[in-house]
């Protein structure tokens, strides 16, 4: 069983801007830990507090540090770069984005759900929406969508992936649905296309992938992607596997809810020499707290224990 490992991407600042000298340590550590691919410019990355200069240069600099990478270290394949970044709710809005964001290189754009028919209507106008931002992008670029949670999340229902998968240049779609049953169904709709399903929920991550999801695609790829890309990448048996999926959701119910992402920042300062502030544009100052801190420092220290125990490294 070799699946993908698909981190989000933070937004580093330094005095309030963005931080683009640590978006490039950051872009290498989520390489060393294995990461099979990025989605640059999504909700982890803030997008909605950041003007679309800053969202399309942090495309670009994730694009242009992994080719770097990948030229430096023909070992492996290029991390895949999947990118969204449209917050608008104009058409004429979205389509500008889209486009710039296109212009930087990624591997695929990522349409959020809940920027198509954004009075919520129906499944029929949302389908009329996205037929018309499809012509609207360029030819050559893959696709995917997002279920994106903010400002209200926008389920993926049967009319749309349909839709989606009668469309070959879909290739990717983020779920945030955590129900294992429905990324059954969701993954069934698709079927006969080439579009995969990763999931963003650690804790059904490996029942989700041996039911046929392609693979991870969520924030605790900001803390431990190196436990991911071990579970999905086919180097452990089928006990291990199920071993580490316990550890797996153990640690993210420890911190994935513990004012993300600030812990996420945190988390990579204090334990992984990533010089980061914790400042972040979703989060009220002081909403990080020492509590919030004791449990990243806490998650770190099973963290270790889950590599020598359970991976014996």
């Amino acid at each position: 069983m070799k699946k993908e490992v698909f981190t989000t991407m933070l937004t580093p600042y330094k005095n309030g801007q963005v931080d683009y000298v640590t978006v490039e340590k950051l872009v290498r550590w989520y390489w060393r830990e294995g990461c099979d691919g990025i989605f640059a410019s999504c909700l982890s990355s803030e997008i909605f507090c950041l003007e679309l200069s800053d969202r399309v240069r942090l495309v670009r600099e994730v694009v242009r540090i992994n080719r770097e990478l990948a030229r430096t270290d023909p070992s492996r394949k290029p991390m895949t770069i999947v990118a969204s970044g449209h917050i608008s709710d104009r058409f004429e809005d979205q389509v500008e984005e889209l486009n710039a964001i296109a212009a930087e290189g990624p591997d695929a754009l990522i349409l959020i759900s809940n920027r198509l028919d954004i009075e919520n209507t129906s499944d029929e106008k949302w389908i009329e929406d996205a037929e018309r931002l499809y012509a609207a992008l360029p030819k050559d670029i893959l696709l995917g969508i997002y279920e994106c949670p903010h400002p209200y999340t926008r389920p993926l229902t049967e009319p749309i992936l349909r839709w989606c998968a009668s469309h070959d240049r879909f290739r990717y779609i983020k779920d945030i649905c955590g129900d294992v049953d429905l990324m059954k169904k969701r993954i069934s709709w698709c079927e006969g296309s080439r579009l995969g399903l990763y999931n963003a929920n650690s804790q059904t991550l490996l029942e989700s992938v041996r039911n046929g999801a392609a693979g991870f695609c969520g924030v605790m790829g900001n803390v431990h992607p190196y436990f991911h890309a071990k579970l999905l990448h086919g180097e452990l048996s089928r006990e291990k596997e199920d071993e580490l999926q316990v550890f797996i959701t153990a640690l993210t119910s420890m911190v994935e809810r513990t004012t993300y992402p600030a812990c996420a920042k945190y988390f990579l300062s204090t334990h992984e020499k990533i010089p980061m502030e914790t400042h972040c544009r979703t989060l009220e100052d002081g909403q990080f707290t020492a509590y919030n801190r004791y449990v990243v420092d806490q998650m770190s220290v099973l963290t270790d224990y889950v590599k020598k125990e359970v991976l014996h490294e």
